[in-house]
């Protein structure tokens, strides 16, 4: 009889479904879901660090993969069995809820496929017949224009989940503490019944019913062999949740300003969790000594030098407590520098030749056009060895060599060398450029320590210097890079002179301050501190092969501390942080940057005919 009726009327079957096609079509919205979604970062071994909700209010991820198939076992068994086989509406089912509605007397069932489910969640219109048809017509455009894969993808992530919490991917982070691919069974089936019972949105209101609603659908799947026995019994043993749980909160200050340049996506970063925890935690039993002598804030950052990535960032302390200056991230607002850039300065003599390693340098009490500095211990030596000047960080004989240097050039190599907050005039700084007269940040101070580690580490591979050496250290994973280019011109500073200069600060010592070779670590690191005029910031560099670790400690409101020294305060937190991560080796000499020569034995400079030893 069927076959009769369409033999006699394919023509107009053919109209109808031509038709039925183009209103689908048509109803389709080009917009489809436009909704601001929230933002996930994750470590580089892949554990969540933190996320920020979206601009609505609402926690909601976007997942742009694959969803997870127990969850789409459980949803299509659950609410369309015949999903993956009907054209986005199914006949059979609306007459039967037709039947089940007339039966009751009110609406018990709507014979909705999850197809039209994602229109009605796109469309957010009042339940009505109209409403129905057009979802109808909406949902076999639906069917035309997407994959049911993509279909499926679409509802699970805008499909309420009680409270403010959208999408497959929030559902599982504040129901369940992780992300969605690792749902279980259990977890699976609640998540699939709960977008359909409104009275049940929340678990823990009615966390019984909500129970026994899955645990129907287990059961389903137990008889229809899709789980086994065990995991059946397993699954409904399961608690369901009675609260939403706290999302994960390391790496505040990055994750806040990641979510700031990059909002509402999914972002992997460089960072290593246990590092990164491991850094947080001893930041903080710092922060508590520190506070009791109105000392408190601290950052640091821990870069691996061999890949040039962040494996710590730890932009302050008490991100989420109450208190001026706790929001910030120090690590990239800029600060006096006290003496942190000396070791350039030294560095770059050596390159050009104008100093050996024990060339004499005055320290005697100068003033230079009104500018009259002093030592930290207010003592003069007369004169000191260029070395040893560095690694006590005296004031005067580093003026001096600025001075023969030369302010302007030095500002560019600076620059040049990524200090990116040095932007004013060599007028403007004049010699105090060396003493802490401009401001640099954390995190250009420490790229530039891991830049000199770099060429050094490749000059000694293969005797060639690489342009990329001085790219910024990479955040996120997969960051596009320029090409490592053999580039001999790029290298501000060669292999040879960092070596020496590395060499000079590994043998660092403030005897007025702290005896280093007390430290807790005994590894060979070559490092500097820091400390502005009037006890405003303390800092402390450490470099070797493998890591540059960089540490700050002040007051973010810039106030001053007495005790607030660079060798008493960040430097322990810098050796510290050293002793948390893996034994570390030293740098080979680059004897191919080197050429033995014979120098005055008085002077320390180059031998000549006044020479008489």
């Amino acid at each position: 009889m069927i076959y009769i009726f369409l033999k006699k009327h394919w023509k107009l079957m053919l109209f109808i479904a031509s038709v039925f096609l183009l209103l689908g079509l048509s109803a389709i919205p080009s917009f489809m879901f436009e909704r601001p979604t929230g933002t996930l970062v994750y470590s580089e071994d892949g554990v969540l660090l933190g996320a920020r909700i979206a601009d609505d209010g609402q926690w909601r991820f976007e997942t742009n993969g694959d969803i997870n198939q127990k969850y789409a076992v459980c949803l299509i068994n659950f609410e369309d069995q015949w999903f993956k086989w009907h054209p986005g509406i199914n006949p059979i089912a609306i007459i039967r809820a037709f039947k089940q509605n007339i039966t009751a007397g009110r609406v018990v069932s709507g014979g909705s496929t999850i197809s039209m489910q994602t229109i009605r969640l796109i469309e957010k219109s009042p339940r009505t017949i109209p409403q129905k048809i057009k979802e109808m017509f909406m949902a076999l455009g639906l069917e035309l224009t997407h994959s049911k894969d993509d279909i499926l993808r679409l509802y699970a992530n805008n499909a309420p989940f009680g409270g403010n919490v959208v999408g497959i991917e929030a559902a599982s982070w504040r129901w369940f503490g992780h992300k969605s691919a690792d749902l279980s069974w259990g977890e699976s089936a609640l998540l699939a019944v709960l977008p359909n019972s409104p009275g049940l949105m929340h678990p823990g209101k009615r966390n019984t019913q909500l129970k026994n609603k899955r645990d129907r659908l287990l059961k389903k799947l137990y008889e229809k062999k899709i789980i086994s026995e065990t995991d059946y019994q397993s699954s409904i043993d399961e608690p369901v949740p009675d609260k939403p749980k706290a999302l994960p909160d390391k790496a505040p200050y990055l994750v806040a300003s990641l979510h700031q340049e990059k909002p509402g996506r999914e972002l992997h970063t460089t960072l290593n969790s246990i590092i990164q925890n491991r850094a947080e935690e001893r930041l903080q039993v710092w922060n508590n000594e520190f506070r009791q002598n109105g000392i408190n804030h601290l950052a640091a950052i821990i870069l691996d030098v061999k890949k040039n990535q962040v494996i710590a960032y730890c932009g302050n302390v008490n991100f989420t407590k109450p208190g001026y200056g706790n929001q910030v991230d120090v690590i990239k607002a800029p600060r006096s520098s006290g003496s942190i850039l000396k070791p350039f300065l030294y560095c770059a003599r050596l390159q050009e030749g104008e100093i050996l390693q024990n060339t004499l340098i005055p320290d005697i009490p100068i003033n230079i056009q009104g500018f009259a500095p002093r030592n930290y211990n207010k003592d003069y030596d007369g004169a000191v060895p260029a070395s040893k000047a560095l690694s006590r960080s005296l004031n005067i004989p580093s003026v001096i060599m600025l001075r023969d240097y030369g302010i302007p050039k030095f500002r560019d190599l600076l620059h040049k060398s990524g200090m990116s907050t040095i932007r004013k005039s060599a007028d403007h700084y004049g010699l105090s450029l060396i003493l802490g007269g401009a401001e640099v940040t954390l995190w250009d101070v420490a790229s530039a320590y891991c830049s000199m580690a770099q060429t050094l580490n490749h000059y000694n591979e293969d005797e060639e210097y690489y342009s990329a050496d001085w790219l910024k250290p990479a955040c996120l994973k997969d960051t596009e890079r320029a090409k490592n280019i053999t580039d001999p011109n790029y290298s501000f500073y060669d292999a040879g002179a960092v070596w020496q200069t590395f060499e000079v600060l590994s043998e660092v010592n403030r005897p007025e301050e702290m005896d280093w070779h007390m430290m807790p670590s005994v590894r060979k690191v070559a490092w500097k501190t820091g400390t502005s005029y009037g006890f405003r910031d303390a800092w402390s560099i450490g470099v070797t092969p493998e890591y540059v670790v960089g540490v700050w400690v002040g007051n973010a409101s810039g106030e001053g501390r007495p005790g607030l020294i660079g060798a008493a305060t960040a430097a322990p937190v810098m050796f510290d942080l050293f002793n948390s991560l893996p034994q570390s080796s030293w740098f080979s000499v680059p004897y191919g940057a080197l050429d033995q020569i014979e120098i005055c034995k008085e002077s320390g400079h180059l031998k000549g005919r006044h020479c008489v030893s």
